[in-house]
C-alpha cells in the first residue's frame, strides 16, 4: 500500500484493533488450556472464550502482540510501512510517523516483528542448489564492564571485534535466459537464508546446515574445510578452491550479492546495529527478499504470521 492508504486504513485505534481482530478470527483461535479451536467472542471482556473448557484468551495473547502496552494502530502502521519498501525503515523514522514520544517501545516492537518474520522462515528449507558461503557484518560492540582488571583485559581483547559471522545461503537454478553480458549470472536464485554464528566452525555450519537446507540439496562452497563434512549431510557437495576473489564472486555470484544488498541495508538505514540484534535485521532482509514479488499481499502474510505465531518462538 502506499502511505496515504496505511494512514488512511488505519487512521484510528477502533479500525486498526477490528481489522487485527478480523485476521485473527480468520486464522482460528486455539485453546492454551485445552487445545479446542472453537471460541465465541466476548465483548464486555473483549476475549475469546472456549467452548469446551471456557478458558479467556485475550486479543493479543499469542501473537507478535502479546505483553505489548502499545496501541493496536501502531503495530498496523509499523508492519505497513516495514512491507511498503524494498529497502527498511529506521526505528527512528517509526517513531517520528507514530509521533511516540519514547524510542526504547518502539524498538522493542520493531524487533518482535522482524523476529516474527524470522519465525516464519524457519518454516522452510532451502533447496535444489545451494551457495553457501559466510559473510561479515560490522556490529556495534557491546561495553564493557571496567571494574576489575580482569575486565578490563577482556575490553583490551574485544578491542576492534566488531564483526558479525554469518552463514549465507542461497538456493538457485539455471537461468532460461542467455545474457549478452557474462558478468551476469547464470542462475537464478530463488531464496536465501541468512544465519549468525558465534564463530566460523564446522559444528555451527552443519548445525545450521541440517536446519535450513533440505537433505536431498546439492551445495557449492569455496574450498575451507569448515565445510568438508557436508558431503555426509547433503546429497552432493562441490567444494571449489579459487584463491582470486573476483573469481569467487562468479562462482558464488547470488551469496555475494546478497551480503552486499544487506550490508547496504543495515548502514544505510540503521548505521549501527548491536551484535546482539544482527539476527532481527537479517531476518527482515531475508524475509523481503523471499517474499519479493508478493506485492500488496506482502502485507496480508506478515500479519499472518504474526497472529500464528507468537515472536519468541
Amino acid at each position: 500500500m502506499l502511505l496515504q492508504e496505511i494512514f488512511k486504513k488505519y487512521s484510528t485505534e477502533a479500525k486498526s484493533k477490528a481489522a487485527f481482530k478480523a485476521l485473527r478470527d480468520e486464522q482460528g483461535v486455539v485453546c492454551k488450556k485445552c487445545g479446542n479451536n472453537t471460541h465465541y467472542w466476548k465483548s464486555d471482556k473483549d476475549k475469546y472464550q472456549c467452548k469446551k473448557c471456557e478458558f479467556r484468551t485475550g486479543l493479543r495473547n499469542g501473537t507478535v502482540m502479546e505483553a505489548s502496552k502499545l496501541p493496536y494502530q501502531y503495530w498496523m502502521i509499523a508492519m505497513s510501512l516495514v512491507t511498503a519498501t524494498k529497502k527498511s525503515f529506521s526505528t527512528m523514522e517509526i517513531q517520528r510517523q507514530l509521533g511516540h514520544k519514547r524510542y526504547e517501545p518502539i524498538w522493542l516492537m520493531m524487533q518482535k516483528i522482524r523476529m516474527s518474520m524470522g519465525n516464519r522462515d524457519d518454516n522452510y528449507q532451502l533447496g535444489g542448489f545451494v551457495e553457501i558461503d559466510e559473510g561479515f557484518f560490522e556490529g556495534q560492540q557491546e561495553k564493557e564492564k571496567d571494574d576489575d582488571k580482569k575486565d578490563k583485559y577482556q575490553a583490551y581483547q574485544n578491542k576492534g571485534k566488531r564483526q558479525v559471522k554469518v552463514l549465507v545461503a542461497a538456493s538457485t537454478q539455471p537461468s532460461s535466459k542467455l545474457h549478452k553480458n557474462k558478468s551476469k549470472p547464470k542462475t537464478v536464485v530463488k531464496f536465501i537464508k541468512m544465519k549468525v554464528l558465534d564463530a566460523i566452525t564446522k559444528e555451527g555450519i552443519n548445525y545450521e546446515v541440517k536446519k535450513h537446507i533440505n537433505p536431498q540439496s546439492q551445495a557449492i562452497t569455496d574450498g575451507r574445510r569448515v565445510y568438508s563434512d557436508l558431503k555426509n549431510i547433503l546429497k552432493g557437495h562441490q567444494s571449489i578452491i579459487c584463491e582470486d576473489k573476483k573469481e569467487v564472486s562468479k562462482l558464488f555470484p547470488w551469496v555475494h550479492i546478497a551480503i552486499s544488498n544487506a550490508k547496504k541495508m543495515c548502514l544505510g538505514v540503521h548505521h549501527s546495529i548491536n551484535k546482539a540484534y544482527m539476527q532481527n535485521y537479517l531476518n527482515e532482509f531475508c524475509y523481503k527478499f523471499n517474499r519479493r514479488y508478493y506485492g500488496a499481499k506482502l502485507l496480508e502474510r506478515l500479519l499472518i504470521a504474526a497472529v500464528q505465531k507468537p515472536w519468541y518462538g
